[in-house]
């Protein structure tokens, strides 16, 4: 079985972008992997990769350069539903729009559904089960 090991954002500031995260979650920068176009967080059962869009033509993908929409969601897990409702303010004093308030799913999982600084879409979920 393979486990997932980043998502990566192409981001037009990998500076600003990784920030948001580091302060909304209090992930830890991966120092060591720091590049003029990249930066790293380590969330601690995987990492998310911020990429700036120089990376697509190191990547042979400047096709897509110009591609726009939501093509990927992250998703947050934290213990508690008490720590969803504690996240969220925090996320949108960071600079997150709230899309969906905290609510319980069909599936039992309690989560909010935001919009990063460059309207990307991640949720924040405790898993009730």
């Amino acid at each position: 079985m393979a486990d997932l090991s980043y998502v990566n954002i192409f981001t037009r500031d990998i500076v600003a972008l990784s920030a948001f995260y580091q302060q909304v979650f209090g992930f830890q920068e991966i120092e060591s992997i720091r590049s003029p176009i990249f930066r790293g967080l380590d969330t601690g059962k995987s990492c998310i990769g911020f990429n700036a869009h120089e990376a697509y033509e190191l990547l042979q993908l400047a096709q897509f350069s110009e591609t726009s929409g939501i093509k990927f969601l992250l998703n947050f897990d934290v213990d508690t539903k008490e720590a969803v409702d504690k996240l969220v303010p925090v996320a949108i004093a960071a600079g997150a729009t709230l899309i969906k308030a905290p609510y319980e799913t069909y599936y039992h999982w309690y989560q909010a559904v935001l919009l990063d600084p460059e309207r990307n879409v991640f949720r924040i979920n405790n898993v009730l089960l």
